[in-house]
């Protein structure tokens, strides 16, 4: 219903000089549509209220409701294009009035969990990039045309939200960072099993995938109370995000999938010293995929106590601080964690054994990530108690996965079912740590079952896996930059 309305907008924003990729076209688009659903909602909380009696406290002045602005209605209730800015006046009027008012937001706000500091925190990160105001105006009218006043309907646009997701994470530069194969965390749940009442977090939140497909799996649960649904809105999904344009596509992305006020914030997690953490900051399920490559500085490095430039050493640091005792982890990091030299991971990988169960690897070959050849493991472990034995799976879809023929569900099906009872196969074993080498703590993948003594690997994975590591340079080059 919705989906060439969605071609449509990215034809119009391709057009205008101010949007230049895939990031930009999702992040143009985001704004617009979380004006359109706060104007939706509005809409309906007062019918709600009037239907019970009461009066009902808009959010937004009604000069700047989008019905006032963007889309004004004749009496009959069509587009009233007299009355409907335009060109250099709409740009100015979203510039100079619409953004400094919805930033305004932010300090009027009581808490980070409310809808409008969410709505200050947005509009005060990103910027209208539309240079035209005739291709605004066109946009805006394209985004009228979406409702979100049924769950069939949010259901149809989330879907569709997600497909602009990932057309980011193909559209390479950093746009990946954003997206992580929807069958690969859904598999990561699938073994995690959250249950209502159980807190879920990831504090590397990118576009919330891992959040959005755990509401899903656990709004899918049978016979759920008012009181289960309404633990599901307020006390399951908490999040952070430290970069702008990912935290307000997991806002969108979270709210299109049924959660009306999301738990993210928007702060650089590692910031935080892993002392600070207290029992109350906890949860008792953590999903994520920590982006790798990066280089932390010294300051914030020493929040932690074991000190590594490596980004993703950093977050699996936090993230085990922040699980509660028997809680449950699925993280995705790079299969070279499992085995690097570097004092730093040896300490990471001692810590991990000795404090959680570490009771299933999962090995997940080249290009699972669509754009990037480099190779990932997923951890999946409990705190509270030492490995004694670590089950491995290989993952081989037998094919070559890319961008035209992706990871999907089937392909991890069995992994799910013999992880149930942690079954040896020709994909499968497990290690037992009282052998493992303590100078080391080594816990390379090494496949007993595999009569090939020396894999040699596809030239044009190692060849991409070569340029993925450039794109990292090129990244931190930039950061650097903007450091100067």
């Amino acid at each position: 219903m919705f989906e060439q309305t969605f071609k449509n907008i990215d034809d119009i924003l391709h057009k205008d000089a101010g949007c230049s990729s895939e990031l930009d076209y999702t992040e143009q688009t985001s704004w617009m549509l979380f004006l359109k659903y706060l104007d939706d909602l509005e809409y309906e909380k007062s019918l709600e209220a009037e239907l019970l009696g009461k009066d009902y406290q808009y959010i937004v002045d009604p000069q700047h409701r989008w019905t006032s602005w963007a889309a004004p209605k004749d009496a009959d209730g069509d587009f009233d294009h007299n009355n409907a800015l335009t060109g250099s006046d709409l740009i100015e009027y979203v510039d100079g009035e619409l953004f400094p008012y919805l930033k305004a937001f932010k300090q009027k706000a009581d808490s980070p969990n409310t809808i409008e500091y969410k709505i200050g925190e947005i509009f005060g990160e990103i910027k209208n990039k539309l240079q035209s105001g005739y291709s605004l105006r066109d946009a805006l009218e394209k985004i009228d045309e979406l409702r979100f006043r049924s769950q069939q309907e949010k259901h149809e646009l989330s879907h569709l939200y997600e497909s602009k997701i990932k057309n980011m994470g193909n559209a390479g530069r950093n746009g990946g960072e954003y997206y992580t194969p929807r069958p690969l965390i859904r598999a990561m749940i699938a073994v995690v099993k959250p249950k209502i009442g159980e807190t879920i977090y990831d504090g590397a939140a990118g576009s919330a995938g891992f959040l959005c497909e755990s509401f899903d799996y656990l709004r899918q649960q049978e016979n759920l109370s008012t009181s289960d649904l309404k633990t599901l809105q307020e006390r399951t999904f908490y999040a952070q995000e430290k970069k702008s344009l990912a935290y307000v596509i997991a806002i969108m992305n979270m709210i299109l999938h049924g959660i009306e006020a999301p738990n993210v914030l928007h702060t650089n997690t590692l910031a935080e010293n892993l002392a600070d953490i207290e029992q109350s900051d906890r949860h008792d399920i953590i999903l994520a995929n920590p982006p790798f490559g990066g280089k932390e500085r010294k300051e914030v490095q020493q929040n932690f106590p074991i000190k590594t430039g490596e980004t993703a050493f950093l977050f699996l640091q936090h993230f085990i601080k922040k699980l509660k005792a028997g809680g449950r982890a699925a993280i995705i990091i790079k299969n070279t964690f499992l085995s690097n030299t570097d004092n730093a991971a040896i300490a990471l990988r001692k810590e991990l054994l000795e404090n959680c169960n570490l009771h299933t690897v999962l090995d997940c070959p080249p290009k699972t990530f669509l754009g990037a050849g480099v190779k990932t493991v997923v951890l999946f472990f409990e705190k509270g108690a030492p490995t004694q034995k670590v089950w491995y799976y290989q993952l081989d879809p037998g094919r070559s996965l890319g961008k035209t023929n992706p990871l999907n569900d089937d392909d991890l099906k069995e992994f799910v079912e013999l992880q149930r009872s942690v079954a040896d196969s020709d994909k499968s074993w497990s290690f037992d740590v009282g052998d493992i080498d303590t100078a080391t703590w080594d816990l390379s993948v090494k496949n007993p079952n595999s009569d090939d003594e020396v894999v040699l690997r596809d030239p044009a994975v190692i060849i991409e896996e070569i340029m993925a590591l450039d794109r990292e340079s090129e990244e931190i080059l930039d950061s650097i930059k903007e450091l100067v």
